[in-house]
């Protein structure tokens, strides 16, 4: 393609005039030039068109064919300038000069003059490709002109010598808690994965990631990370275990290192491009962008999700909601599971590609995307967006003037009309509650509305950490079970003013033994009733689970009430509750001599029912082993 659009090229700027110049020291520059555009040497053609143009202020070709050798650099402002004094030498110039006006003054900002040439263009050919895209253009020229008059406030923060170096440092990766920053870092051509912490107020000085990730024979970047920072997926290129020219691969932190990357497959991976990941904060589908077969555009962003033989599952275009006919790329989803942030020139924007937001409904689909505003978006060429947890600060990465080299990573505050959904998080350690050592164990947190797992993975095995990203909003049950432990059970119920103050917890797990308790904080019944309320559910199931993997234990179910109100009724309430769990506990084939069951009323508080908080900690249900 390259070659052709040089042909293109020389074709148009020899023979479409060929009036020459009769200044032989110009016109042998332009023929110098034309020879230094076939072999690509965009700026020594540049030069000696400028000289030929100085001895030669009237020779028209030779700016036409000096705008085209800026473009081609993509020196739009020096383009437009020559293109601008070949038309005022003429007007009378091909469509083609007048479409490249349009484009370079479009590629400057310049979007009234860009509209009224691309006019211009549009009179003379309106059904060619060109013609189609210069339609599209005006409708960029349309927005634009008037998205550049609502200005949103930007002030963009170097992130300081602790990550930025005279190198180049892009594509910056970010987990939920906001303490480890992951970026890629290029030196001497090399592209490897460096890592920063947040103490202090300040980002500690990067560290190479990991020898199992990097290498010195080939590149790693375009990465992502998942919300607790265990999972890192990546973009290699043309390694001897790809598939195609590039592929996603994925890494599992261990403790303190990372374990061994891994192509991830079909059907994420093909014989062509994917690159550029990111991850629902579920862990369960990946988006990544691919040039593969049926998509809108050259480059679209796809999705796989991961099936319940945990595999991935088939690729699928986002669609026409999301990709155009142009291309789309960088996509990250935030942590709220429900708002992408990507680039695109398909998209109104203010020229070459800008960042977008799309939130998905409750449906499942995607909203059209909204371009995040002024000057965030710019005529230059933006991507590579991701945002805080919290939604306050988005991190990119540019050669803004005062940088500490080729390409420094900044930060800036989001605005309040293009944040995502607050979320929160639950971050912490498992450990025994005697030995006080940490325990490999699985966390499960679920939306108790919508009935979906949104968290289900293990603590780390070295350091038994995990975090779980909670939307703000709901209710979420949240357990944790390990082999011959008694599982843990709590209740979150994140409010707005959480999001700046997430959970900070560590579980203490008790062996499997007579006389051991768990209250289930999932167990949900209306006020002075004894009816299950259908969130219970998913509590009752974590219970059957542990019943039947220890198929000895025998419990007594226990009801509790506050001490609001004449005791025989909480009594008979709270034994009735009790016997509400029992009643499920069979339905479910778990056999009646396990099981027995007992309502204490207001006899057993665990607090104070001077308070509310007390009161409502008290309303609970329990078990106790009996029987091992």
């Amino acid at each position: 393609m390259k070659y052709c659009l040089i042909f293109l090229l020389i074709s148009f700027s020899l023979f479409s005039f060929g009036q020459g110049s009769s200044n032989r020291k110009a016109q042998n520059l332009f023929e110098k030039a034309n020879l230094l555009i076939q072999k690509e040497d965009y700026v020594g053609a540049s030069a000696a068109l400028a000289e030929a143009t100085s001895a030669d202020p009237n020779f028209q070709d030779a700016f036409i064919l000096l705008g085209d050798a800026n473009r081609l650099q993509k020196k739009y402002s020096l383009a437009r300038q020559a293109y601008k004094k070949a038309t005022d030498i003429n007007s009378n110039v091909k469509p083609l000069v007048k479409y490249y006006l349009a484009e370079t003054e479009f590629a400057s900002g310049e979007y009234l003059l860009a509209k009224q040439d691309f006019q211009d263009f549009l009179t003379a050919d309106r059904s060619s490709d060109r013609a189609n895209r210069a339609k599209k253009y005006l409708l960029d020229c349309d927005f634009a002109s008037e998205a550049i008059k609502k200005t949103v406030k930007y002030t963009p923060q170097n992130l300081g010598s602790g990550v930025n170096t005279t190198d180049a440092e892009y594509f910056p990766a970010l987990t939920a808690d906001g303490e480890t920053l992951i970026f890629t870092r290029q030196i001497n051509e090399n592209e490897d994965f460096w890592m920063s912490h947040f103490k202090d107020n300040t980002w500690t000085t990067a560290v190479p990631l990991s020898t199992k990730i990097n290498t010195i024979r080939y590149n790693e970047g375009a990465q992502t990370i998942s919300p607790d920072g265990k999972y890192l997926f990546f973009t290699g290129c043309n390694r001897p275990d790809g598939m195609g020219r590039c592929d996603i691969y994925v890494s599992h932190r261990e403790g303190n290192d990372w374990g061994e990357p891994y192509n991830v497959g079909a059907p994420v991976n093909s014989e062509f491009w994917e690159s550029q990941p990111t991850i629902s904060p579920d862990g369960r589908t990946l988006y990544f962008i691919s040039n593969r077969p049926g998509g809108s555009g050259g480059y679209d962003i796809w999705k796989s999700t991961i099936t319940d033989d945990a595999k991935w599952g088939p690729a699928i275009n986002l669609g026409p909601e999301i990709n155009t006919a142009y291309d789309e790329n960088t996509p990250f989803l935030h942590a709220d599971g429900k708002t992408l942030y990507f680039a695109s020139n398909g998209w109104p924007g203010f020229g070459n590609k800008d960042i977008y937001y799309s939130r998905m409904d409750e449906s499942g689909k995607w909203q059209k995307p909204v371009n995040i505003g002024y000057p965030i978006n710019s005529f230059e060429d933006e991507s590579g967006l991701i945002v805080s947890a919290d939604g306050n600060l988005g991190f990119f990465s540019s050669n803004l003037n005062g940088g500490l080299g080729k390409q420094d990573i900044y930060s800036f505050g989001i605005p309040a009309d293009v944040k995502p959904l607050k979320v929160t998080y639950v971050k912490g350690t498992v450990r025994d509650r005697e030995t006080k050592k940490t325990i490999e164990s699985n966390v499960q947190v679920v939306d108790l509305k919508t009935n979906k797992t949104v968290f289900d993975d293990y603590t780390d095995a070295e350091t038994g950490e995990f975090l779980a990203v909670m939307p703000v909003g709901s209710n979420y049950l949240f357990n944790v079970n390990a082999e011959g432990y008694l599982f843990y059970s709590e209740n979150f119920e994140p409010k707005t003013g959480d999001i700046n103050k997430p959970y900070q917890i560590e579980v203490t797990m008790d062996k499997i033994k007579s006389g051991a308790n768990v209250t289930l904080k999932n167990i949900f019944f209306d006020t002075n009733k004894y009816n299950l309320l259908p969130a219970s559910i998913r509590e009752l199931e974590l219970l059957i689970n542990f019943l039947n993997e220890n198929e000895k234990v025998a419990i007594e179910i226990q009801g509790h009430t506050d001490n609001i109100g004449d005791n025989k009724l909480n009594e008979k309430l709270s034994f009735n509750r009790a016997n509400a769990v029992y009643e499920y506990l069979i339905k479910h084939e778990i056999p009646a001599n396990r099981l027995t069951f007992k309502g204490f009323g207001a006899s057993k508080p665990m607090a104070d029912n001077k308070t509310e908080l007390g009161r409502k900690n008290n309303r609970r249900t329990s078990f106790v082993i009996t029987k091992i």
